[in-house]
């Protein structure tokens, strides 16, 4: 399953309302980093399916969610949990530690939600 593509307009229906945590990659066109990030969310889309959600915002084409959750540099990943933002990551990172990344991420927010 290729990522999502959100925009301003979908992004509550995709994301906040969302069962399962979404991964949020904000791009644009023009960001090399982006673009070499690009296949490993691909991947990582594949691979994780059905445990997280890899979502894609093009910030020039969207620029009221990424202003509202304060992206100042991209490419910035955001997973969200349960409508709130649960971890950031600002940068191109290699596959592995993305999936690393997310896999402690969730793994941590659904610990902590279930404690409560």
């Amino acid at each position: 399953m290729p990522p999502l593509k959100v925009s301003d307009t979908s992004f509550a229906d995709d994301v906040i309302n969302s069962k399962t945590p979404v991964v949020v990659d904000f791009w644009a066109e023009w960001c090399g980093p982006c673009k070499m990030i690009a296949p490993a969310l691909e991947e990582l889309a594949a691979e994780l399916g059905g445990k997280v959600t890899i979502a894609k915002v093009n910030i020039d084409e969207n620029p009221r969610t990424p202003q509202k959750y304060g992206v100042r540099g991209i490419p910035t990943m955001m997973i969200f949990q349960g409508g709130q933002v649960a971890a950031t990551k600002v940068g191109a990172l290699p596959k592995s530690k993305i999936k690393e990344w997310i896999e402690s991420s969730i793994g941590s927010a659904s610990t902590a939600t279930a404690q409560r």
